[in-house]
């Protein structure tokens, strides 16, 4: 009930307020002369910073919004997929440019993966970008779950959640190792770090893969996506999803470019059953990471965040295969 208050909360008033922007047609509608100028400003700032990885789009994005009158934009990000943020955001605003790409490596593989039954797990959703996009029908209209701890966060996700037709799941909860309690630090929404505390006021519960597993809000024997995109805390998670290691999971974790000892994957190969493969983009195809060395000429920037690709299961392994396949 606490979430239904939330999206009707949300939803209110922001009906004949928006922008609304669809990627595919390159058209911005509902924006007058000042806010088309302030748009163009936007996807100009994209297309300068892109190839530094956005570096100092977020300062140039306050900028532009400080000017503007607050309204929302909604971005058409496919047919059956509608994705709203602030705008001027310092991060999604970068959708605004159709040029960009976000984390295509992960866009890439659930697009292949469209003609499979199967279940995502959107940790740390933020907006919900992902399960906006992977319960979409060009993505198969998968069952997701998404899951974001951030309190503000949650409210554009419960925004998002009904703009789409209430399609996918939400949780507000953080992911770990273990039940607790955790408070929400930091400045950027999408950034945020979590704290242990003992504390009830101010926090969020923290919940593990496999505790959810076992209460039923992930569906056993079924086939599962995990995205892992928790700053800073996946490792931690990893370790509360052992039983679900043991399924048909495959986990979406995050490596980031400024990680030159790949932490994440040293983790994966050194103390998990799973496998590991990262895609390369100079290959144009997922590669085994044996060994972290691998990915040395993956992760060429260390303003990016990569993504490794983590199974048990003969299943996924067989999916990854066959993409390498179709892209030969």
């Amino acid at each position: 009930m606490a979430f239904e208050a939330e999206v009707r909360t949300t939803g209110r008033g922001q009906a004949d307020d928006v922008l609304v922007f669809d990627r595919a047609a390159d058209r911005l509608t509902g924006a007058g002369a000042a806010e088309r100028m302030a748009f163009a400003v936007l996807r100009l700032g994209s297309v300068l910073t892109m190839p530094f990885g956005h570096r100092g789009y977020r300062l140039g994005c306050a900028v532009v919004a400080g000017g503007i009158k607050t309204r929302d934009v909604r971005v058409r990000l496919n047919g059956d997929a509608v994705f709203s943020i602030p705008f001027g955001d310092g991060y999604w605003s970068r959708l605004l440019n159709p040029a960009y790409r976000y984390e295509d490596e992960i866009e890439m593989f659930l697009r292949e993966v469209s003609d499979i039954d199967y279940a995502f797990v959107d940790c740390g959703a933020n907006f919900g970008y992902w399960s906006v996009l992977v319960s979409s029908r060009p993505f198969g209209s998968k069952q997701a779950l998404a899951i974001e701890a951030a309190p503000a966060n949650m409210r554009r996700l419960a925004l998002n959640y009904a703009l789409n037709g209430g399609r996918f799941e939400c949780l507000h909860a953080a992911i770990g190792s273990s039940e607790g309690l955790v408070r929400i630090v930091g400045d950027r929404h999408e950034a945020l770090a979590t704290e242990e505390t003992d504390t009830a006021d101010g926090s969020v519960r923290r919940v593990s893969l496999d505790g959810l597993a076992a209460a039923g809000a992930i569906e056993r024997g079924r086939p599962v996506v995990v995205k892992l995109d928790v700053e800073g805390v996946e490792i931690d998670a990893l370790e509360g999803a052992r039983s679900l290691m043991a399924a048909d999971a495959l986990f979406v974790c995050e490596e980031h470019g400024n990680d030159p000892n790949h932490t994440v994957s040293r983790h994966l190969l050194g103390s998990t059953p799973l496998a590991v493969h990262a895609f390369d983009p100079t290959a144009g195809r997922f590669v085994a990471v044996n060994d972290p060395s691998v990915l040395d000429g993956i992760k060429r920037h260390p303003w990016v965040g990569y993504n490794v690709f983590a199974t048990a299961s003969p299943m996924w392994r067989d999916a990854l295969d066959r993409i390498n396949g179709r892209s030969a």
